[in-house]
Protein backbone atom coordinates (compact mmCIF):
# COMPACT_ATOMS: atom_id res chain seq x y z
CA UNK A 1 0.00 0.00 0.00
CA UNK A 2 1.29 3.60 -1.26
CA UNK A 3 2.11 6.50 1.31
CA UNK A 4 -1.37 8.06 0.38
CA UNK A 5 -3.62 5.46 0.80
CA UNK A 6 -1.81 4.56 4.33
CA UNK A 7 -2.28 8.46 5.28
CA UNK A 8 -5.86 7.73 3.87
CA UNK A 9 -6.88 4.98 5.85
CA UNK A 10 -5.44 6.07 9.34
CA UNK A 11 -7.57 9.17 8.77
CA UNK A 12 -10.80 7.40 8.05
CA UNK A 13 -10.10 5.02 11.25
CA UNK A 14 -9.17 8.46 12.96
CA UNK A 15 -12.73 10.06 11.82
CA UNK A 16 -15.28 11.21 14.44
CA UNK A 17 -17.15 13.92 12.58
CA UNK A 18 -20.25 11.87 12.51
CA UNK A 19 -21.26 11.51 16.68
CA UNK A 20 -24.24 9.45 16.01
CA UNK A 21 -22.83 7.12 13.89
CA UNK A 22 -19.36 6.57 16.50
CA UNK A 23 -21.88 6.60 19.43
CA UNK A 24 -23.70 3.51 17.79
CA UNK A 25 -20.51 1.71 16.40
CA UNK A 26 -19.57 1.77 20.02
CA UNK A 27 -23.05 0.38 21.49
CA UNK A 28 -23.05 -2.28 18.74
CA UNK A 29 -19.29 -3.45 19.84
CA UNK A 30 -20.09 -3.52 23.48
CA UNK A 31 -23.94 -4.97 23.56
CA UNK A 32 -22.59 -7.45 20.66
CA UNK A 33 -24.54 -10.49 19.11
CA UNK A 34 -24.97 -13.52 20.70
CA UNK A 35 -22.88 -15.62 18.38
CA UNK A 36 -20.11 -13.11 18.50
CA UNK A 37 -20.34 -12.53 22.07
CA UNK A 38 -16.46 -13.89 22.64
CA UNK A 39 -15.15 -11.35 20.03
CA UNK A 40 -13.53 -8.07 20.17
CA UNK A 41 -15.48 -5.65 17.75
CA UNK A 42 -13.39 -3.55 15.72
CA UNK A 43 -16.15 -0.81 16.77
CA UNK A 44 -14.33 2.48 14.33
CA UNK A 45 -14.83 3.27 10.96
CA UNK A 46 -14.14 1.20 8.17
CA UNK A 47 -11.59 1.66 5.18
CA UNK A 48 -11.69 -0.29 1.73
CA UNK A 49 -9.15 -2.79 0.50
CA UNK A 50 -7.86 -4.54 -1.92
CA UNK A 51 -5.17 -4.04 -5.14
CA UNK A 52 -4.69 -0.16 -5.30
CA UNK A 53 -3.84 -0.54 -8.51
CA UNK A 54 -6.98 -1.80 -9.53
CA UNK A 55 -8.95 -2.12 -12.72
CA UNK A 56 -12.32 -2.75 -10.94
CA UNK A 57 -13.87 -1.01 -7.77
CA UNK A 58 -16.66 -2.19 -6.06
CA UNK A 59 -18.91 0.03 -3.49
CA UNK A 60 -20.95 -0.93 -1.02
CA UNK A 61 -23.55 1.64 1.29
CA UNK A 62 -21.79 0.97 4.84
CA UNK A 63 -19.95 -1.64 6.87
CA UNK A 64 -22.77 -4.20 8.32
CA UNK A 65 -23.09 -4.06 12.07
CA UNK A 66 -21.86 -7.60 12.62
CA UNK A 67 -20.34 -7.64 9.46
CA UNK A 68 -17.15 -5.18 9.08
CA UNK A 69 -17.99 -3.42 12.05
CA UNK A 70 -16.86 -6.14 14.03
CA UNK A 71 -14.04 -7.37 11.87
CA UNK A 72 -12.78 -4.41 10.87
CA UNK A 73 -12.83 -5.26 6.87
CA UNK A 74 -15.88 -4.35 4.59
CA UNK A 75 -18.26 -7.00 3.30
CA UNK A 76 -16.21 -9.18 5.85
CA UNK A 77 -18.04 -11.45 8.35
CA UNK A 78 -21.93 -11.23 7.16
CA UNK A 79 -24.66 -12.78 4.75
CA UNK A 80 -23.88 -9.55 1.94
CA UNK A 81 -20.29 -10.72 1.49
CA UNK A 82 -20.88 -14.00 1.87
CA UNK A 83 -23.11 -13.52 -1.26
CA UNK A 84 -20.31 -11.31 -3.13
CA UNK A 85 -17.11 -13.49 -2.26
CA UNK A 86 -18.78 -16.08 -3.14
CA UNK A 87 -19.82 -15.17 -6.92
CA UNK A 88 -15.97 -13.00 -6.86
CA UNK A 89 -14.34 -16.51 -6.40
CA UNK A 90 -16.56 -17.89 -9.37
CA UNK A 91 -15.65 -15.41 -11.67
CA UNK A 92 -12.09 -15.30 -10.70
CA UNK A 93 -11.56 -11.70 -8.99
CA UNK A 94 -11.44 -13.60 -5.20
CA UNK A 95 -8.71 -16.41 -4.05
CA UNK A 96 -11.30 -17.27 -1.48
CA UNK A 97 -15.39 -18.07 -1.83
CA UNK A 98 -15.59 -16.61 2.09
CA UNK A 99 -14.36 -13.41 3.27
CA UNK A 100 -14.80 -13.84 7.16
CA UNK A 101 -12.34 -12.30 9.36
CA UNK A 102 -9.34 -10.10 8.64
CA UNK A 103 -6.82 -12.61 8.72
CA UNK A 104 -8.14 -15.13 6.38
CA UNK A 105 -5.56 -14.93 3.59
CA UNK A 106 -8.00 -12.74 0.82
CA UNK A 107 -6.89 -11.44 -2.15
CA UNK A 108 -8.64 -9.68 -4.94
CA UNK A 109 -7.16 -9.59 -8.31
CA UNK A 110 -7.00 -5.86 -9.59
CA UNK A 111 -10.31 -5.11 -7.71
CA UNK A 112 -10.57 -2.33 -5.07
CA UNK A 113 -13.82 -2.81 -2.29
CA UNK A 114 -15.41 -0.09 -0.12
CA UNK A 115 -18.26 1.63 0.80
CA UNK A 116 -19.71 5.14 0.93
CA UNK A 117 -20.04 5.40 4.24
CA UNK A 118 -17.66 3.84 6.52
CA UNK A 119 -19.39 3.41 9.92
CA UNK A 120 -22.57 1.47 10.35
CA UNK A 121 -25.63 3.67 10.65
CA UNK A 122 -28.80 2.47 12.42
CA UNK A 123 -31.39 0.75 10.19
CA UNK A 124 -29.03 0.98 7.51
CA UNK A 125 -30.20 4.46 6.82
CA UNK A 126 -27.48 7.22 6.93
CA UNK A 127 -28.01 10.88 7.02
CA UNK A 128 -27.46 13.54 4.22
CA UNK A 129 -25.17 15.05 6.34
CA UNK A 130 -23.28 12.01 6.98
CA UNK A 131 -23.12 11.15 3.68
CA UNK A 132 -21.82 14.57 2.92
CA UNK A 133 -19.01 13.87 5.63
CA UNK A 134 -17.77 10.70 4.38
CA UNK A 135 -18.04 12.06 0.71
CA UNK A 136 -14.13 13.34 1.10
CA UNK A 137 -12.89 9.83 1.53
CA UNK A 138 -14.63 8.05 -1.17
CA UNK A 139 -13.60 11.02 -3.13
CA UNK A 140 -9.72 10.46 -2.32
CA UNK A 141 -10.06 6.62 -2.82
CA UNK A 142 -10.94 7.00 -6.19
CA UNK A 143 -8.87 9.77 -7.45
CA UNK A 144 -6.31 7.13 -5.65
CA UNK A 145 -7.08 4.32 -8.04
CA UNK A 146 -5.12 5.29 -10.82
CA UNK A 147 -5.89 2.18 -13.27
CA UNK A 148 -9.31 2.50 -12.79
CA UNK A 149 -11.94 1.60 -15.26
CA UNK A 150 -14.95 0.14 -14.09
CA UNK A 151 -17.09 0.62 -10.80
CA UNK A 152 -19.80 -0.99 -9.54
CA UNK A 153 -22.34 -0.20 -7.16
CA UNK A 154 -24.03 -2.26 -4.69
CA UNK A 155 -27.76 -0.49 -4.31
CA UNK A 156 -29.10 2.89 -5.12
CA UNK A 157 -27.18 5.46 -2.30
CA UNK A 158 -23.84 4.02 -3.65
CA UNK A 159 -24.68 4.74 -6.98
CA UNK A 160 -26.05 7.90 -6.34
CA UNK A 161 -23.22 8.87 -3.89
CA UNK A 162 -20.86 7.63 -6.59
CA UNK A 163 -22.28 9.92 -8.70
CA UNK A 164 -21.74 12.99 -6.72
CA UNK A 165 -18.28 12.59 -7.25
CA UNK A 166 -18.36 12.84 -10.72
CA UNK A 167 -21.03 15.69 -10.86
CA UNK A 168 -18.90 17.69 -8.22
CA UNK A 169 -16.23 17.28 -10.86
CA UNK A 170 -17.27 16.70 -13.99
CA UNK A 171 -20.34 17.80 -16.87
CA UNK A 172 -22.78 14.78 -17.16
CA UNK A 173 -24.95 15.88 -19.95
CA UNK A 174 -27.77 12.89 -19.38
CA UNK A 175 -29.24 11.42 -16.40
CA UNK A 176 -28.15 8.75 -15.26
CA UNK A 177 -30.69 6.21 -13.94
CA UNK A 178 -30.16 3.27 -11.13
CA UNK A 179 -30.90 0.17 -13.18
CA UNK A 180 -29.28 -2.81 -12.12
CA UNK A 181 -26.96 -4.39 -15.12
CA UNK A 182 -27.12 -0.82 -17.41
CA UNK A 183 -23.64 0.11 -18.62
CA UNK A 184 -22.91 3.81 -17.93
CA UNK A 185 -19.59 5.25 -20.03
CA UNK A 186 -18.64 8.29 -17.42
CA UNK A 187 -16.89 11.65 -18.57
CA UNK A 188 -13.09 10.48 -17.66
CA UNK A 189 -13.72 6.94 -19.49
CA UNK A 190 -14.80 5.00 -16.74
CA UNK A 191 -17.71 2.14 -17.13
CA UNK A 192 -20.12 2.67 -13.95
CA UNK A 193 -22.18 -0.79 -13.46
CA UNK A 194 -25.00 -0.40 -10.92
CA UNK A 195 -26.48 -3.37 -9.13
CA UNK A 196 -28.76 -4.31 -6.21
CA UNK A 197 -27.07 -5.01 -3.07
CA UNK A 198 -26.59 -8.61 -2.57
CA UNK A 199 -28.62 -8.02 1.34
CA UNK A 200 -30.16 -10.90 2.99
CA UNK A 201 -33.65 -9.28 2.03
CA UNK A 202 -32.29 -9.07 -1.78
CA UNK A 203 -31.28 -12.11 -2.10
CA UNK A 204 -33.85 -13.76 -0.07
CA UNK A 205 -36.71 -12.50 -2.21
CA UNK A 206 -34.75 -12.89 -5.33
CA UNK A 207 -34.39 -9.59 -6.45
CA UNK A 208 -30.40 -10.53 -6.62
CA UNK A 209 -29.30 -14.07 -7.30
CA UNK A 210 -26.11 -15.21 -8.18
CA UNK A 211 -26.95 -15.37 -12.25
CA UNK A 212 -27.43 -11.57 -12.33
CA UNK A 213 -24.43 -10.89 -10.42
CA UNK A 214 -22.26 -13.20 -12.24
CA UNK A 215 -23.34 -11.46 -15.31
CA UNK A 216 -22.57 -8.20 -14.38
CA UNK A 217 -18.87 -9.48 -12.52
CA UNK A 218 -18.46 -11.18 -16.46
CA UNK A 219 -19.15 -7.72 -17.95
CA UNK A 220 -17.05 -5.89 -15.60
CA UNK A 221 -14.06 -7.97 -16.34
CA UNK A 222 -14.72 -7.84 -19.93
CA UNK A 223 -14.39 -3.94 -20.05
CA UNK A 224 -11.48 -3.56 -17.27
CA UNK A 225 -9.22 -6.12 -19.04
CA UNK A 226 -8.83 -8.15 -15.72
Amino acid sequence: MNIKFKKLNNSIIKCKKCPRLIKFSKKISIIKRKQNISEVYWGKPVTGFGDIKAKLMIIGLAPAAHGGTRTGRAFTGDKSGNFLFNCLYAAGISNLHTSIHIKDGLKLNSTYVTNILKCVPPDDKPLGVELNNCSNYFDREIQGLKNLKVIITLGKVAFDNCLKFYKKNFIIDKKLIFKHGVKYFLPDGKILIPSYHPSPRNVNTKVINIQKMMSILKMAKKFSKL
